[in-house]
């Protein structure tokens, strides 16, 4: 099992292409499916993956 099943801000803001700062505020406002475990931001890749595939990136955008 080589690929990353739970995810780091610093890895959820890489694989999106943008700022750790967004995804703590998009976490924060629930506008991103995360969680958070010992104070810490933890996203699932599969819940990531069809977050993105729902057009949730493009209705964010528009919100903004």
């Amino acid at each position: 099992m080589n690929e990353i099943e739970i995810m780091t801000v610093k890895q959820v803001a890489k694989y999106l292409q943008v700022d750790e700062h967004t995804i703590y505020r998009l976490a924060r406002s629930g506008k991103i499916p995360a969680i958070k475990i010992s104070g810490q931001w933890r996203f699932k890749k599969d819940i990531m993956v069809k977050w993105i595939n729902e057009g949730s990136l493009e209705n964010l955008n528009k919100e903004e």
